[in-house]
């Protein structure tokens, strides 16, 4: 007993160890961050992606790509509207494969590592229905069962004719739900 006493002991921090350090909100920095999951097994060209995504995003500050490994890239913009343009024109591919974005919180926190890209934003399109359910809101109960619904400003962009069509957030780490 004795022993784990005394082991305990040389694990408790000294008083030179011990005063830590508290970082200010006026440390943070103005960037904006989205991580990036390439769902892809081949390796990644970080060059390659930086060059294929510049003209796509038409970013007029541009961005900077650092990679994580196990196919996670950070991409770091200096202007919000830019990332956030970039969101609502999901989904994306790189080399014919999806690519799964996350957008880092800063005020949650938490690590870079905490990360898990597993949601994309698809256009799901719904036909078949009853011309009295041919509308919105019954189009984004229905895609409720796929994942979270993005309610659309614009009601132009859900009509497409003989079908209604919404934004829906889905998991993309399980298989497609049927029916």
């Amino acid at each position: 007993m004795d022993d784990l006493t005394t082991n305990w002991n040389h694990l408790t921090l000294t008083d030179k160890e011990d005063p830590g350090c508290s970082l200010d909100e006026e440390l943070r920095s103005p960037e904006f961050v989205i991580a990036i999951k390439f769902l892809t097994k081949r390796t990644l060209n970080i060059d390659a992606i930086a060059k294929t995504f510049t003209p796509l995003w038409h970013s007029r500050n541009g961005f900077r790509v650092h990679n994580l490994g196990d196919h996670k890239v950070l991409f770091v913009f200096d202007n919000k509207a830019e990332l956030d343009k970039v969101i609502r024109s999901e989904p994306w591919t790189f080399d014919k494969h999806l690519i799964v974005m996350e957008r880092y919180d800063y005020d949650s926190n938490s690590s870079i590592d905490d990360l898990t890209p597993d949601k994309t934003t698809f256009w799901v399109q719904v036909h078949g229905l009853p011309i009295k359910f041919m509308n919105v809101k019954a189009v984004e109960k229905i895609c409720e069962v796929l994942g979270k619904v993005t309610p659309t400003a614009n009601p132009n962009e859900s009509e497409g004719g003989n079908f209604i069509r919404v934004r829906v957030s889905m998991d993309v780490t399980g298989p497609l739900c049927r029916g």
